[in-house]
C-alpha cells in the first residue's frame, strides 16, 4: 500500500476527515484532540494521544491486511484460510476487548455529568455501553431502533451522502439486522461471484418486484413477460404501469421457454415498436422461473444472453426455485446471468408462513454508488438504492430480517424433502388416466428437458397443478373441501405444510378469462405447493377424499390410481435414488483436490 493511500486510510477516522491537511499519525493524533479541546501536555492528554495515534496507525495497517487478504486469498491452501481466519476472528475480539476497557471510564465520565433522575429516565441507557458484547452473539443482533448514534458532523455528513456505512443514519434506510441477512442471500444466491453483488431487503415480496420494475421502467417503455407470473405481479404490471394515466408501459406475453423460442419473439416485438425505440423508449424483459403455478422453467441463461446482445434488462423473479434448486447468478458467463433476482423471502427461504419479506439483488453498480460520484459510466442517482429504496421506504424491519435468517438455516433439509415430495405427488396423481398433471417431473412433460438442465439434480420445483378431469362441478368442490386438514386450504406457497387452492379464483383471479386459459389454468384447476409431511399420509388422504366424494358422481374413480404396492415401491425409490443423487452431488462438487 502506497503512503498516500495508507493516509487516507488513517484519515477515514479523523473527525476532520474530509477537511484535515494531517499526512501522519502524530498530526492526525494531535488535531483529533485539539477538535475535542483536551490538553496534550496533561497526563490524560498524553495518555489519550498515545492510543489515538495507535489507533490511526492500526487503521491503516487493517486496510493493508484487507488489500493483502484480496490479492492472496485465491492461491492458499486451506489450512492457510483456517489459519488466517482464525487470526482475523481472535483480532475482532481483541478490538472489542479494547472498546469493552474503554466502556468503564467512558460510562463514569457519563454518571459525573450529573443528570436529575428525570432527565436519566428520559434517555434511558446510553447503549454504547452495554452493546460491545453484543457483537459475539451467536445469532445476529434483531437491532430494534429507529435511529442511531453518530460519531461527528463530518462522519454524519458522509453517511448521507452514503460514503460512510458504518453510520447506519435511520433503520428506513438500513438496519444491521437487515443488512447482515442482504449480505447472507448474495453469498447463497451468487456463490463465487458474492463480491460482484448486493441486495436490498423491502417489506414483502410484492414491494421487492414494484421496486424493481420502478427502478427501470419508464412512460412509454416496453415490458416483455413470461406467460405464467404470480398472478400479484401480472395485476401490478397490467394495471398499474401499463394503466392510462399512469406509466402506460406497453407489455408483451411471452408464451414460449428456450431461448429459440425467445430470439425471433424478441425480434417480433422490436420491429412492432421501432418507432417508440427510436424515440428512446427501451424493452424490458421480466421473467419468473420456476414459474407460478405449474413449476415449468425457462432458459433464463439462454434468453439473458440474448437480452444483453441487445443492450436489455433481465429481471428474474427466483422466488420458488430458491438458491437450493436455481442459482442464476452463479454461471460463469456473465451474459448469462439476470441483471436483477427477486426472491419472496415469505416463501421457501423462511419456509414457516410467519413472516412477510422481499429482496432484490443486482451487481453492485446497480444498486448502489455514493452520492456524487459515479462507477463503470454510471451515476449514483442511477443506482436502485437512491432511485428507488432511498425514497420510497419499503424497508425490511429487523424482527423479520432475523425470522428469514433463521428459517434459511434448514433450507436445504427442507428443500430437498418437498422436492421428492412433489415427484411422488406428481406420479400418483399422473398414474390416473383421468387427471391431467402439469409438472415437469413427470415422465414426457415438454418441459421436462429444461428442469434437468437447469434445476439441481434435475429435481422439480414443489409447486404444480393438476385438472381431475371431466367431473361434475359440485362432487369437485366437495372434494376439493374434504382435502383438508391434510392438504392446507390456505392461499400461499413454500410452506411447511402441503397447501392446495384453485389459482382461477384465488392466486390468479386477476387475470381475464383469455388470460387464464392460455395460462392453462380452468376453474377446476388445483394449484399443490408441496411441504415436508410424510407422503403416504398425503396420498392416503387424497385417495380417501375422492372415495367419499367424487366417487359418488363417478363410481369407481378412486379405483384408477397405481395400487398400494407399486406406491410404496415408488415412494421407496424416489427417496433412495434422490438421496443418493444428492450425496453423490456433494462428492462431486467438493472437487478434485485433496480433502485433507
Amino acid at each position: 500500500m502506497s503512503s498516500d493511500a495508507r493516509t487516507d486510510q488513517m484519515k477515514t477516522l479523523s473527525p476532520k476527515r474530509n477537511t484535515s491537511s494531517a499526512t501522519t499519525a502524530a498530526e492526525l493524533t494531535a488535531e483529533q484532540l485539539k477538535h475535542f479541546h483536551i490538553e496534550p501536555d496533561t497526563e490524560y492528554g498524553q495518555t489519550l494521544s498515545r492510543v489515538v495515534e495507535r489507533m490511526y496507525e492500526s487503521q491503516g495497517d487493517i486496510s493493508h491486511l484487507w488489500q493483502l487478504t484480496l490479492e492472496s486469498m485465491n492461491s492458499l491452501d486451506q489450512n492457510d484460510r483456517i489459519q488466517r481466519f482464525n487470526a482475523k476472528k481472535f483480532l475482532s475480539f481483541q478490538l472489542a476487548k479494547i472498546l469493552d476497557t474503554l466502556q468503564h471510564p467512558f460510562r463514569k465520565s457519563y454518571q459525573s455529568l450529573g443528570y436529575k433522575s428525570e432527565t436519566m429516565a428520559a434517555k434511558g441507557p446510553y447503549p454504547v455501553f452495554d452493546n460491545v458484547t453484543a457483537l459475539f452473539s451467536a445469532t445476529p443482533v434483531i437491532t430494534r431502533t429507529a435511529t442511531y448514534i453518530y460519531a461527528c458532523a463530518e462522519w454524519i455528513e458522509d453517511a448521507f451522502r452514503g460514503k460512510e456505512l458504518m453510520l447506519e443514519i435511520y433503520s428506513r434506510l438500513l438496519n444491521p439486522t437487515s443488512v447482515c441477512l442482504a449480505n447472507h442471500i448474495v453469498d447463497l444466491e451468487a456463490g463465487d461471484y458474492a463480491a460482484e453483488y448486493m441486495a436490498w431487503n423491502f417489506n414483502s415480496g410484492m414491494a421487492a418486484i414494484d421496486s424493481a420494475l420502478a427502478h427501470l421502467l419508464g412512460r412509454d417503455d416496453i415490458l416483455i413477460t413470461s406467460r405464467n407470473i404470480y398472478g400479484g405481479a401480472y395485476q401490478l404490471i397490467h394495471d398499474w404501469y401499463a394503466k392510462d394515466g399512469n406509466l402506460e408501459i406497453s407489455v408483451e406475453t411471452f408464451d414460449g421457454y428456450t431461448s429459440e423460442e425467445f430470439a425471433p419473439f424478441l425480434a417480433s416485438v422490436q420491429k412492432k415498436y421501432a418507432d417508440r425505440i427510436a424515440q428512446g423508449r427501451k424493452i424490458y424483459i421480466y421473467l419468473e422461473s420456476p414459474s407460478n403455478p405449474q413449476g415449468y422453467v425457462l432458459d433464463v441463461a439462454g434468453i439473458s444472453k440474448i437480452a444483453h446482445q441487445h443492450d436489455l434488462k433481465v429481471i428474474l423473479d427466483a422466488t420458488v426455485g430458491t438458491p437450493f434448486l436455481y442459482r442464476p447468478l452463479n454461471r460463469k458467463d456473465p451474459d448469462e446471468r439476470p441483471d436483477f433476482v427477486i426472491h419472496s423471502y415469505t416463501k421457501d427461504l423462511s419456509g414457516c408462513g410467519a413472516v412477510i419479506a422481499g429482496c432484490v439483488i443486482g451487481k453492485n453498480n446497480d444498486m448502489f454508488i455514493p452520492k456524487g460520484q459515479s462507477m463503470n459510466g454510471r451515476s449514483w442517482d442511477e443506482t436502485m438504492f437512491w432511485n428507488v429504496y432511498y425514497i420510497k421506504g419499503a424497508f425490511l424491519n429487523a424482527d423479520a430480517a432475523f425470522e428469514v435468517m433463521q428459517g434459511m438455516k434448514t433450507l436445504t433439509v427442507r428443500m430437498l424433502r418437498k422436492c421428492i415430495n412433489t415427484q411422488i405427488l406428481a406420479d400418483f396423481l399422473n398414474s390416473h388416466a383421468d387427471i391431467q398433471v402439469n409438472c415437469n417431473g413427470v415422465q414426457g412433460n415438454a418441459n421436462s428437458e429444461l428442469r434437468e438442465e437447469n434445476l439441481y439434480l434435475g429435481l422439480p420445483a414443489p409447486l404444480f397443478t393438476f385438472d381431475m378431469g371431466d367431473i361434475q362441478r359440485d362432487a369437485f368442490q366437495r372434494f376439493f373441501d374434504s382435502l383438508s386438514p391434510t392438504f392446507g386450504h390456505m392461499i400461499s406457497l413454500g410452506q411447511s405444510n402441503t397447501i392446495v387452492s384453485c389459482p382461477s379464483l384465488t392466486t390468479h383471479s386477476e387475470l381475464n378469462e383469455d388470460a387464464l386459459k392460455d395460462s392453462g389454468l380452468t376453474s377446476t384447476t388445483v394449484r399443490c405447493a408441496v411441504g415436508d409431511e410424510d407422503p403416504i399420509d398425503l396420498i392416503r388422504h387424497f385417495v380417501h377424499a375422492a372415495r367419499g366424494t367424487i366417487d359418488l358422481a363417478c363410481p369407481g374413480y378412486s379405483d384408477g390410481f397405481m395400487n398400494e404396492a407399486d406406491t410404496r415401491q415408488m415412494i421407496r425409490d424416489r427417496y433412495t435414488s434422490t438421496h443418493l443423487a444428492h450425496v453423490e452431488s456433494q462428492l462431486e462438487r467438493s472437487g478434485g483436490q485433496p480433502w485433507f
